[in-house]
């Protein structure tokens, strides 16, 4: 199991996120003031790539919407990962870590399918060995799995398979749920 520090991580998440996300075509804000709402952790079987399915609010923008946003946190860079880099972020205990966009990583990417597929378990984003409360999960059946990643979470899926649901909090202590991850299997 992955080992949650509880350090800092200079410059932080959001601060990383507030810039990476208005360069993304699904982003449908202007300029973000992010509110940490929720999520998972998957871990990796080589526990070499930390994995984070982070659900971030923009309360800048009225309509308030939430964006799920996959990350990996790497101690070296991603071979022929630059497309996928948000940037690069100092960790008290770690020390540098490259930080990627996880639906672009192959670890993540794994990790996502195996949450569907039904060998890997939804872990909490703040305590180490400890599933994750907020998610749950249809588990897909087949050989191949075909994964999607909702950047903006759906009130229900659409595939008939499997998904992943999230709850969240918003800074107004509200609660919402929605569906993250959608997969089908061959």
């Amino acid at each position: 199991m992955a080992v949650v520090h509880h350090t800092t991580l200079e410059p932080g998440k959001l601060d990383l996120l507030t810039a990476w996300l208005p360069t993304r075509d699904w982003f449908t804000g202007t300029a973000p003031t992010l509110h940490r709402a929720g999520g998972f952790r998957l871990d990796d079987p080589d526990g070499e790539v930390g994995i984070e399915c982070m659900i971030v609010i923009d309360v800048a923008d009225p309509r308030r919407p939430a964006y799920h946003v996959p990350l990996t946190y790497r101690g070296a860079p991603l071979p022929g990962g630059e497309q996928a880099l948000i940037g690069t972020s100092e960790h008290g205990v770690l020390g540098t870590r490259w930080i990627y966009d996880g639906a672009l990583d192959p670890v993540a990417v794994a990790q996502m399918s195996a949450l569907l597929s039904g060998a890997a378990t939804a872990q909490d984003q703040d305590r180490s060995d400890t599933p994750a409360d907020s998610v749950d999960v249809a588990v897909v059946t087949g050989s191949a799995i075909s994964l999607r990643v909702n950047r903006i979470p759906r009130m229900s899926a659409e595939a008939e398979s499997g998904w992943a649901r999230v709850r969240w909090t918003d800074d107004n202590g509200a609660t919402a749920h929605g569906v993250v991850l959608e997969a089908s299997g061959n």
